[in-house]
């Protein structure tokens, strides 16, 4: 399928893309305050910078949309247009991804990933379901 919108359209609309404070991370911190968790965001000090970060559990959560990271549902199926590009961008951020998952297992830290597709309609399930796993009782 060709792009609906002319090039100088789709650069603004690629633009407005956040990269932190999302829908999903708001919802996520949300449920995890919730559920008594205290956390610091965005933190620079660490590999990766993960969205949610839980000293008192050395846990970090990362929030991935399923497209920038290639995640496996129908959600990050690639543009018709412009195919290699994008590839090689997905690729890298999936190597990226994994590098620094690396980094914080060797400084002790557990990583935890939420994919925008499965919080969508089951947040309060997978979130409960983490949240269990990050205080050790799974």
């Amino acid at each position: 399928m060709v792009d609906v919108f002319t090039a100088a359209k789709r650069s603004e609309v690629m633009s407005r893309i956040r990269g932190a404070n999302t829908k999903p991370e708001v919802l996520v911190r949300c449920l995890l305050h919730r559920q008594g968790f205290r956390f610091r965001v965005h933190a620079k000090d660490l590999p990766g910078k993960p969205d949610i970060v839980l000293p008192k559990y050395k846990a970090v959560v990362f929030i991935h949309g399923c497209f920038w990271h290639g995640h496996s549902c129908k959600r990050a199926k690639l543009p018709e247009t412009n195919r290699a590009f994008w590839q090689r961008k997905i690729d890298s951020n999936r190597k990226r991804d994994e590098k620094q998952r690396r980094q914080l297992r060797r400084l002790g830290w557990r990583a935890f990933t939420l994919w925008q597709c499965k919080l969508q309609r089951h947040a309060e399930v997978v979130v409960g379901s983490m949240g269990t796993k990050i205080r050790g009782r799974a």
